[in-house]
Parts: structure tokens; C-alpha cells; sequence
């Protein structure tokens, strides 16, 4: 063996300890465009909602083909967190945009976050049941969490995952919106909504 291939056999033995303790990055499933959370509620006069204008996901997979292993019934997420910016919510009135915010502490608390500790999956005749067990930040206030979801296969390889879950402002110690003098209030119950499109 040469001097130049000793060399080389050193200095690769010398990476081999920092190439193992290089963390393993999952591959990732692709939030679509066409993807939709909002949030419904209702009040003293009438019911309304307020879409996302922008949410981000990361769900990362253990494997290649994770939307066909998920609709297999198989493990095939390792995380799931979900951010939306409190500021994008857009209830379609300015004056219900402004009192939402600021029952949301937007300012202060800009990001509204979603992370999943655990999960399960049912395999059903049309569908996947998903009981996801995680935790969710609101208004800079975290609390244990659960969210029921379905999933299905959707349009061109993707896989589509949607459900509702009722949010209780006042656990996040939060003081649902009143406006107009009063006459108007906003009911505590709040019920978020998504339909999340993946892809790999």
C-alpha cells in the first residue's frame, strides 16, 4: 500500500465516527397548494369563518412511498407539526379580523403550532381513522391535545387527510372577541378544520 493510500484509508476511518453522528434527515411529504385549514365559530348574531391564508406542515416519513404505506394502515410518519400564522387568519371583515387577532394574541404570539407526540391508524373499507396525540400552542399557552382525521387517497398520487376538532378558547386562557358595544359575542367554542393534500 502506497503513502497515498495509507493517507486516504486514515482520513476515512478519521470521518467515519463524525458521517455516524450525522443525523438521518426523513424524507418529507409535500404540503399541496390546494390545501385548506380554517376556523369556525359563531356568536350572539351569526355563525362565520376564518380561513388560513397560509399554514405550513412538516410531516416527515420513513420511507419513499409514505402516502401508499399510510393508506396501508402502516406507521409511516416519524413527525407532524403544523404552524399557522395567527395573523393569516382572515375572517373576511375587517373588523372581525381585528378582534380575532387580538384574541389570539397575534402580536405577541404570532404562531399558532400543532405537534403530534403519537399516533394511531384504523384501516377502514374507504379510508384510514388517524387518532393523532400531541400538543397545540395558542395564544403562547400549550396543552395536550387530540385530533381525529381521516385519510384518503386523492388526485394524482397525493394523500389527503381532514377532520375538525372543537377548541375551547378559554383553556388557553384566551377571551373570545365581543364587538359592537357588547351586542356581539364570540362563543368560546371554536372548531378548527382542515383538509391537508401530501405528496411524496
Amino acid at each position: 500500500m502506497s503513502r497515498a493510500q495509507v493517507q486516504a484509508t486514515v482520513a476515512l476511518v478519521m470521518l467515519l465516527p463524525a458521517l455516524a453522528a450525522t443525523p438521518r434527515r426523513d424524507p418529507a411529504l409535500d404540503l399541496q397548494p390546494e390545501s385548506r385549514l380554517w376556523v369556525a365559530g359563531t356568536s350572539t348574531v351569526r355563525g362565520f369563518q376564518c380561513q388560513a391564508g397560509a399554514f405550513d406542515a412538516k410531516i416527515e416519513s420513513t420511507g419513499a412511498d409514505a402516502v401508499a404505506a399510510v393508506l396501508a394502515g402502516e406507521k409511516a410518519v416519524s413527525t407532524i407539526e403544523v404552524t399557522v400564522p395567527a395573523e393569516k387568519l382572515d375572517c373576511r371583515n375587517g373588523t372581525m379580523n381585528e378582534h380575532m387577532r387580538k384574541a389570539l394574541k397575534a402580536k405577541e404570539f404570532p404562531t399558532i403550532v400543532f405537534r403530534a407526540a403519537s399516533y394511531d391508524l384504523a384501516r377502514t373499507s374507504d379510508s384510514v381513522a388517524i387518532t393523532l396525540n400531541g400538543s397545540l400552542t395558542l395564544g403562547g399557552v400549550e396543552k395536550p391535545i387530540t385530533v381525529t382525521a381521516q385519510a384518503k387517497p386523492g388526485p394524482d398520487g397525493t394523500l389527503v387527510v381532514f377532520g375538525t376538532r372543537e377548541v375551547r378558547m378559554t383553556e388557553f386562557g384566551l377571551k373570545p372577541p365581543s364587538l359592537m358595544l357588547g351586542t356581539m359575542k364570540v362563543d368560546e367554542k371554536l372548531t378548527v378544520g382542515f383538509e391537508v393534500v401530501l405528496k411524496n
